[in-house]
């Protein structure tokens, strides 16, 4: 799967002084759908995108696959190290070994006058699983700091709690997105597959076409919605609220399975009681949700004689993330949908390797193999793969929030490390964030582009990116693939794990770093040995050779793991366990100063921070800045026009966008996309309340003010 047979390997290739590019089969630099293409060379060497037909994609691509090649040829690309030779200054171009040398000294200096823990490490979920458990690795053992978190605490972290109080395990689908397809009834909350994952509604087109039904739980008529049997239209921030009126509606009216509860689950009574109190029509009050759909949603999911309910970041990024989750955990329990063929739960994350970003040690608390680095065994089982004393090993670090927020003047956190990710775009009280990195004493940022983040940095290390180094990622449902190596990365230009082998190095540190991805991912796999998230048996060869291979997978005769939970949950007792959450408002609601909601999301042209797509010209002449939906009987009580100038304010601060006007969302809500910084960021608007246990920030929901901003002159 890596490269077209009698074709050199990508690495030989490379070693022969890089003869003519041949076809080399990979996937998607993007979301975690992790579409198979193929890069085909023209006769100059310039790679374009071909389709594929890859199980998870069957030859789909989005408008951003086809255009992902156009990366590879960016004239923004940066292709050597800049410095900042004083605060406030110009970035300089460096040489590697003078770069280097200074992010470990000063590396070495704070640790010194501040402790380990003084340096932080914040990574991203489009690194390959290699990089991802390098990275933990390098942070543990070469700084000796616990605070290492990454930006996909802000995608999954949420649905991976519920999911592991529920059933022992965190997998993003733990049965195969092809499932989709042939299930009778589903349920989609707060997700927008349709313009975020477009290649996926193949399979919820395909459960329409053979008389499945469709529910979508959304503010907004999205595309997914009005692709819908059912669309229910809630107020941001009452998922838990819904979820639980279902759940009502299914006990009162006899949808529940009595067998499989007693059988297969516990803790159901006390979920009961809550349930018990969120009858349909005050459940429409709060969701504003007709009780008349309430009910007929739960009939349709009760009645079915398989569904699923899957969750997406409308219910997962809020302060209460955790709880609605487990809310339609509850409901697909309830109704014996879990556990079973063509039935469960789900969720529909987001970023290219979210899902093996921290189940190999980017996350603050977790270690390979998805272990927890608070535990002793799993701690003394890593330790000794690292040839390491368990005992130095640091504890649980800071979530990716509480990171930056220690990066403030008088934070303990007094020198950064960013790969991968432009913090100051995707962070809540994004400006807040902005104004804390510039006072770090050493902030050092590794990229592709100078993004508003490596803009901020006092060192910036420019490095490959996907199509030009071999890794694994492990897409939504759980698939370890092949990223292969399609051509070498431009002269001044070094991979991120050359870049932690060589800083390792310069720290003393006598642990192996290894800089190739196949020897760290074998290591990876014996470290993951024995761990929820066991990837022991999984190779090079078989991914090659299988398509792609599903965790866990123990040993190398073990088939992998398509779809969990079939004969038991991985649990204790193997009982998937109710989660008793009382549902609770949003952090902040709105009032008379702020009288409307603000909802954030994608949009199909851009991709997270826009990074990668804002670069590329047709990706950013489709949707070249942000803007902010608004009903037309909204807008035009604020004497709004469409494309008119809007001024957005929150308490945490203003943007100006264009108004598109649409009665698809809600009268009191307004809708602005994320993947635009500067005087555009919708981050700049977001609150910072965390969820108790994910410590997810609370992106989907705050309170807002809009009114007619003067055009600039």
């Amino acid at each position: 799967m890596n490269h077209h047979p009698g074709a050199p390997a990508p690495s030989q290739a490379a070693a022969l002084n890089d003869p003519a590019p041949v076809p080399v089969d990979t996937h998607c630099p993007y979301c975690a759908l992790q579409c198979g293409m193929t890069l085909v060379p023209d006769a100059e060497g310039r790679f374009s995108v071909a389709a594929r037909d890859f199980p998870t994609n069957k030859g789909g691509l989005c408008r951003k696959g086809w255009t992902a090649a156009a990366l590879l040829v960016s004239p923004e690309r940066l292709t050597t190290p800049l410095i900042r030779d004083t605060k406030g200054g110009p970035l300089r171009a460096a040489g590697w070994d003078e770069a280097l040398d200074l992010v470990a000294a000063r590396f070495r200096d704070i640790r010194a006058r501040h402790g380990a823990d003084a340096v932080g490490v914040f990574g991203g979920g489009g690194l390959t699983n290699e990089k991802a458990y390098l990275l933990g690795k390098f942070a543990r053992v070469a700084l000796g700091t616990a605070n290492i978190d990454y930006n996909g605490r802000y995608c999954m972290s949420s649905a991976a709690a519920a999911g592991s109080r529920a059933f022992g395990i965190d997998r993003g689908l733990p049965f195969p997105m092809a499932d989709i397809a042939e299930t009778d009834a589903i349920l989609v909350a707060g997700s927008n597959p349709a313009e975020t994952m477009p290649p996926l509604m193949q399979y919820f087109d395909a459960q329409r076409a053979r008389g499945g039904r469709l529910i979508v739980v959304d503010p907004r008529r999205s595309a997914t919605a009005q692709r819908a049997t059912l669309h229910l239209q809630t107020t941001p921030g009452t998922d838990g609220a819904l979820a639980a009126g279902l759940l009502h509606v299914a006990i009162r009216d006899g949808l529940t399975d009595p067998d499989f509860i007693a059988a297969r689950t516990s803790g159901f009574e006390a979920v009961r009681r809550i349930a018990a109190q969120h009858w349909p029509d005050r459940v429409e009050r709060i969701t504003g949700v007709p009780e008349r759909q309430i009910v007929e949603a739960a009939h349709i999911l009760g009645e079915a004689a398989t569904a699923m309910v899957l969750t997406g970041r409308g219910p997962e990024q809020q302060s209460q993330g955790v709880d609605n989750v487990s809310a339609f955990i509850n409901l697909a329990l309830a109704l014996g949908k879990a556990g079973r063929p063509l039935c469960g739960w789900g969720t529909l994350t987001g970023q290219g390797n979210g899902q093996g970003g921290r189940e190999h040690g980017q996350k603050a608390d977790q270690l390979p193999g998805y272990r927890k680095i608070a535990d002793p065994r799993h701690r003394a089982e890593v330790a000794a793969v690292w040839g390491v004393d368990p005992a130095s090993l640091p504890g649980p670090g800071l979530s990716a929030t509480e990171l930056l927020d220690a990066t403030a003047p008088g934070g303990a956190v007094k020198a950064l490390m960013v790969l991968a990710s432009n913090v100051v775009v995707s962070s809540p009280a994004a400006a807040r964030v902005a104004e804390n990195l510039r006072g770090l004493e050493l902030l050092v940022v590794s990229d592709l582009f100078l993004s508003e983040t490596a803009a901020l940095a006092d060192v910036v290390l420019p490095t490959a990116q996907w199509a030009e180094e071999d890794g694994t990622m492990t897409n939504l449902e759980g698939r370890v693939l092949r990223r292969a190596r399609a051509q070498a990365p431009p002269p001044g230009v070094r991979t991120d794990a050359e870049v932690l082998q060589a800083l390792a190095r310069r720290l003393g540190c006598a642990a192996d770093f290894s800089a190739d991805a196949e020897t760290g991912f074998a290591e990876l796999r014996r470290a993951s040995r024995g761990g929820l998230a066991d990837y022991a048996g999984i190779s090079y060869a078989r991914i090659a050779a299988e398509d792609g291979v599903f965790w866990p997978c123990p040993d190398d005769d073990h088939p992998g793991t398509p779809r969990l939970f079939l004969d038991g949950f991985a649990t204790p007792d193997g009982r998937a366990r109710f989660a008793a959450v009382q549902p609770r408002p949003a952090a902040e609601v709105p009032d008379d100063d702020f009288p409307y909601w603000l909802t954030t999301g994608r949009v199909m042209g851009q991709y997270q921070s826009g990074t990668q797509t804002r670069r590329v010209p047709e990706l950013a002449a489709a949707e070249p800045s942000a803007f902010v939906e608004i009903h037309p009987q909204t807008a035009r009580g604020l004497g709004l026009a469409e494309g008119d100038m809007a001024r957005l304010t929150t308490r945490r601060g203003s943007i100006a966008v264009r108004t598109r006007l649409t009665p698809a969302i809600r009268l009191d809500t307004l809708f602005v996309p994320f993947h635009w910084g500067d005087g555009q960021s919708a981050n700049a608007l977001t609150h910072a309340a965390l969820d108790p246990i994910s410590r997810m920030p609370e992106f989907k929901v705050c309170a807002v003010r809009i009114v007619r901003d003067a055009p600039p002159p």
